[in-house]
């Protein structure tokens, strides 16, 4: 199974140039991940899709996917929404406190 991280990696990767352009510009705008910290431009600014997944993990922490699937329905990516959803369930409260794995390898 993947872990989360892979996940949001295989996700990104599904984006051309510039809906990942788009993505990262949204993940910046308080009102599109409301709820939920705007990630600073300056750490989106030259990221690629790792980074990103780095950022967004360390800022959203399990909520990552949840952030995820809030801006790929802002962009209108419903066959990328669609497939988020089959690949993978948001948290529940049996394991809230679970923390996604960190490790280079995840994205490998």
């Amino acid at each position: 199974m993947a872990t989360p991280k892979q996940v949001l990696f295989g996700t990104l990767e599904d984006l051309g140039k510039d809906d990942f352009k788009h993505f990262k510009w949204l993940l910046q705008q308080e009102e599109i991940v409301e709820g939920f910290p705007a990630i600073p431009k300056c750490r989106l600014e030259k990221a690629n899709r790792m980074d990103t997944v780095d950022q967004m993990v360390q800022t959203y922490s399990m909520n990552a996917i949840k952030v995820t699937r809030m801006v790929l329905g802002e962009m209108k990516q419903n066959d990328l929404l669609e497939k988020l959803s089959n690949t993978i369930s948001e948290p529940t409260e049996n394991n809230k406190s679970r923390k996604f794995k960190t490790s280079p390898r995840d994205l490998h």
